[in-house]
C-alpha cells in the first residue's frame, strides 16, 4: 500500500497502548518510507517463532518501541482485529520476520539497517487498505495507518488472520527498506514489500503470476519477478538489491547492470519466457 507524504504528532486524545520496547537501532541514514496456508487457526502457523526469526549466531536485531492505537473502539473492524490477532504479538513478530528477509542478520556486515526507532500502528477509519508515513518530530518515527473499514470488510472471517497479518508484514517493510535517497521506482518499492510478505507464506488467494504488463507495475506482479531473481540468482538477491537502494539514486541504465550484469528489460523478458516455459510444461503433464 502506498507510501504517503510526512504527517504530524498523533491526536493526543487516541488510545495509546505500548506493545514491547526497543534498545537503541544501529545509527545510519534512513529512507522513507503466496505460497499460501489456507484458513490458518493462528499466527503461530503463519510466521515462525519470534526469537527464532531474529536471532543468528547469538545475536539479535535491535527492535523498535512498537505501540498500537485504537481510535475507534465502537467500530466493528476493531473488534474483528482484537480477536483475529494477538496485538502484543503481531507487529513484533511481523518486525523480526521484515528483518531476517532483507538483512539476514545484525553481525552481516553486507547489509545495514535502517535505524527506525518506532512503529505505530493506527487503527481508524478511512479509505483504502492501509499506507506508512514518517513524523514531523523524526523521520526515525513511522506511522502505519490501518483501515478498521478494510478489516471489517475481510471475507470469509477465516481470512482475518492471515489478511491482517499479510497486510502488516508488508506495511512494516516501508519502514526497514531503502529508497535510492527517494529515487527508487514506486513499483520497486512496493514490489520488496510484497516479496516479503510471499515469503512469509501471506500470499492472498487472488495473488497470481500476470507477466503481460511490465515489470514495475509493483505489488505481487513485481515481488513474483523478485522472486524469480532470487532463484536464478541466489538467495541473497534482493538483499544485494536493497543494499544498492542504500547506497545510490537509483538509475535504471546502470542500477540492474552492476547489480545482476544485464539490463531489467533482458531480465524480464527471460522471466517471462521462464513462466510461459513451465506453463506449457505443465499442461503436458
Amino acid at each position: 500500500m502506498a507510501i504517503k507524504a510526512t504527517t504530524g504528532p498523533v491526536d493526543s486524545s487516541t488510545v495509546t497502548a505500548a506493545l514491547t520496547s526497543a534498545t537503541t537501532a544501529t545509527p545510519s541514514p534512513v529512507p522513507l518510507p503466496r505460497r499460501t496456508r489456507e484458513n490458518p487457526e493462528s499466527e503461530s502457523e503463519i510466521l515462525p517463532p519470534l526469537d527464532e526469526a531474529v536471532t543468528s549466531g547469538g545475536h539479535s536485531f535491535a527492535k523498535p518501541k512498537l505501540r498500537l492505537e485504537i481510535r475507534d473502539l465502537d467500530h466493528p473492524g476493531a473488534a474483528k482485529f482484537l480477536s483475529a490477532v494477538n496485538s502484543a504479538t503481531v507487529l513484533s513478530t511481523a518486525v523480526n520476520n521484515v528483518l531476517r528477509l532483507l538483512y539476514r542478520s545484525p553481525s552481516d556486515k553486507h547489509t545495514t539497517v535502517p535505524p527506525t526507532r518506532s512503529v505505530t500502528l493506527i487503527l481508524r477509519d478511512m479509505g483504502g487498505v492501509a499506507y506508512t508515513t514518517g513524523i514531523d518530530l523524526d523521520s526515525d518515527h513511522k506511522e502505519i495507518h490501518f483501515s478498521l473499514s478494510y478489516i471489517n470488510s475481510i471475507s470469509p472471517p477465516s481470512r482475518l488472520t492471515h489478511e491482517i497479518t499479510g497486510v502488516l508484514t508488508h506495511e512494516l517493510v516501508h519502514c526497514y527498506q531503502w529508497d535510492a535517497h527517494g529515487s527508487c521506482p514506486g513499483g520497486l518499492i512496493e514490489g520488496v514489500a510484497d516479496w516479503v510478505r510471499l515469503n512469509c507464506d501471506l500470499s492472498p488467494p487472488h495473488w497470481k503470476k500476470e507477466t503481460g504488463g511490465d515489470w514495475d507495475r509493483g505489488y505481487q506482479h513485481t515481488a513474483y519477478f523478485l522472486a524469480y531473481l532470487e532463484h536464478r540468482f541466489g538467495k541473497d538477491t534482493v538483499r544485494r538489491l536493497n543494499e544498492k537502494l542504500r547506497q545510490h539514486r537509483y538509475a535504471v541504465e546502470t542500477f540492474w547492470p552492476e547489480l545482476l550484469g544485464q539490463s531489467v528489460e533482458e531480465l524480464y523478458g527471460e522471466y517471462v519466457e521462464y513462466e510461459k516455459n513451465k506453463g506449457e510444461v505443465d499442461d503436458h503433464e
